[in-house]
């Protein structure tokens, strides 16, 4: 069963940075594709940053030159680095596995999913 942790989540000003994390275990090869989503109170789930099993990315244009996204491949730790942030990155940042190679910003694409992290952009 594949377990997904995410990590790195807090408060910080506009314009800052942060680094979230997901600790994905319980999956032996790297056959896998992820993306990170995120929700906003109020708002759908919204779809910010996809890797396939062959490195392939997309982004949603929102985000688009300011986050990017990596995977570690020693422990498959999956990152999503955010720069530049806005008050309108304010949400809980999930990350969402499938066992396709797929390029999604979907929720419905995937089945596996972390229980999220908060991450607050304000002054």
């Amino acid at each position: 069963q594949v377990q997904l942790v995410e990590s790195g989540g807090g408060s910080v000003q506009p314009g800052g940075s942060l680094r979230l994390s997901c600790t994905v275990s319980g999956y032996s090869a790297r056959t896998y594709s992820f993306t990170w989503f995120r929700q906003a109170p109020g708002k759908e789930r919204e779809g910010v940053i996809a890797l396939d099993s062959v490195g392939g990315k997309q982004y949603a244009a929102s985000v688009k030159g300011r986050f990017t996204i990596s995977q570690d491949d020693t422990n498959g730790t999956l990152y999503l680095q955010m720069n530049r942030l806005k008050p309108e990155d304010t949400a809980m940042y999930y990350c969402a596995a499938t066992k396709r190679s797929i390029l999604s910003l979907r929720a419905s694409s995937f089945t596996y999913w972390g229980q999220g992290t908060q991450v607050t952009v304000s002054s």
